[in-house]
């Protein structure tokens, strides 16, 4: 039999995406996963499973170095696989955002995810698989022009950003024998949206004129709704990553699929389908009830 792989999640806060990866690399019994999240009370899934914990905020460089030597210690000095998971959403209308709390969440969602890869690296060098070391990013499907939705441009663009950073890296790590993978994700249930911040329109902002629909859509109702099973996700992602040779972008969830193809298309294909995720629509209707657009 052949001997565990070992696996380091960021993100992995109960029902998250990050705790439904962590479950899914435990359950198939090849891989020895190391679950980690900035509250370690937050860890009762991982926990409860018998996987693995590690105290990680990947904000603070102090606590990324203390983890590097905690799971050196752990492993003997080596890590298989690194998922650079943990982020977080910020649901504005691009006129109305916070300019500081922009560039934060730029800090959270991209250079945060820099600073944990080159703290990991030299365990990642020192993998044991016969594949070598691998290095995923959890970028999103709204990374594309393709599954940009409105009102969450600040998201989408840190995750741009993400996902061009990870070409980057696959090509500079290539020579090493690390392996960089772009997990490009739709729709999943999770509490991604339930720990973002409370999505609520400015009192002088445009789109007041359809506040609830705006708002429904900010808050990630239609995900919540209708998003991909977590479990159903993350099994096939561990599926995907399994692979002796998995692909280098991995794209899953709601939409995923759609995105994938259609940024093969002209700009704009998806539009009548974002417009309506995102109600759009109403708020196109709203406007022109009142009269409000400008001929």
């Amino acid at each position: 039999m052949a001997p565990q792989r070992t696996v380091l999640i960021t993100g992995c806060s109960d029902h998250s995406l990050g705790a439904a990866l962590a479950l899914a690399f435990h359950k198939t019994g090849k891989w020895r996963v190391f679950a980690s999240a900035r509250n370690p009370a937050k860890l009762k899934q991982a926990t409860d499973a018998g996987i693995t914990t590690v105290q990680l905020d990947i904000s603070s460089q102090e606590s990324i170095t203390a983890s590097v030597a905690a799971v050196e210690k752990l492993t003997g000095g080596s890590l298989d696989a690194l998922v650079n998971n943990a982020g977080a959403a910020y649901s504005l209308p691009l006129l109305d955002i916070d300019l500081d709390k922009a560039r934060n969440l730029f800090d959270l969602n991209v250079f945060s995810m820099l600073a944990v890869t080159r703290a990991y690296m030299p365990l990642l060098m020192k993998s044991q698989s016969p594949t070598g070391g691998m290095l995923v990013n959890h970028t999103s499907a709204a990374s594309q022009t393709a599954g940009s939705v409105p009102f969450q441009g600040v998201y989408n663009a840190s995750k741009a950003a993400a996902a061009s950073f990870t070409e980057g890296l696959r090509l500079e790590l290539a020579p090493f024998g690390i392996r960089v993978i772009n997990m490009l994700t739709g729709g999943v249930k999770s509490t991604f949206f339930d720990n973002a911040p409370t999505a609520t329109l400015p009192p002088g902002s445009l789109y007041n004129v359809a506040k609830e629909a705006v708002e429904t859509a900010m808050a990630g109702e239609d995900t919540a709704a209708n998003g991909t099973e977590s479990s159903v996700w993350a099994d096939s992602v561990v599926k995907d990553l399994s692979r002796p040779n998995p692909a280098h972008w991995v794209w899953r969830g709601r939409h995923a699929t759609e995105v994938r193809l259609a940024s093969l298309l002209p700009v704009g294909t998806l539009d009548g389908v974002i417009k309506k995720i995102s109600k759009i629509d109403v708020l196109e209707q709203k406007i022109k009830e009142k009269g409000l657009k400008q001929e």
